[in-house]
């Protein structure tokens, strides 16, 4: 595989989860992967809750934005758009639609995580919603940059990518 991961993560609305997880991976993972993240019906704006987060843990989000996931398609012709090496899906409803071609015949896992954007409540309880998702993402993604991803055949990294969407037990 190549000496740099493109890593594309994927919700319905990408305004928060999908949005997180790019933010993780382009920190914890840096240099070896660079992560991107769309929705298939974007939002057009990342949650509050989300950027709140992002911004008390000091990450950029300067360059943040919801977008549709046909930037990223093989098909759309988009000039710069990165061959993938890895797509995830983060929401059910996602991992239930019709994906376009990625461009770089990606390797593909669901990754489910409850949508801390229908959390209701107060404030704290919402922004405590966020972080515990935050933090679930955050343990899949240390999991996944420490794979020894250049040393395993595909089958076997698929199987890792999957253990680590069903169970964090299981792929440790």
């Amino acid at each position: 595989m190549a000496d740099t991961y493109n890593v594309l993560f994927l919700c319905t609305g990408n305004s928060a989860r999908s949005i997180m997880a790019e933010s993780i991976l382009n920190r914890i993972g840096r240099p070896t992967f660079k992560a991107f993240s769309a929705g298939s019906h974007p939002k057009g704006e990342i949650n509050p809750g989300a950027l709140t987060l992002l911004q008390k843990l000091n990450y950029p989000i300067g360059e943040l934005r919801s977008k549709n996931w046909d930037e990223f398609s093989a098909a759309s012709g988009v000039q710069g758009a990165p061959d993938l090496d890895f797509v995830f899906t983060l929401c059910d409803s996602a991992a239930g639609e019709m994906c376009p071609a990625w461009p770089g015949q990606p390797m593909t896992a669901h990754w489910g995580f409850e949508d801390p954007a229908a959390a209701t409540g107060s404030e704290a309880q919402i922004a405590q919603k966020f972080a515990e998702i935050y933090g679930q993402i955050e343990r899949r993604l240390t999991i996944f940059v420490n794979l020894p991803i250049s040393s395993l055949d595909k089958l076997s990294l698929q199987k890792r990518l999957d253990e680590i969407g069903r169970d964090l037990s299981q792929a440790g």
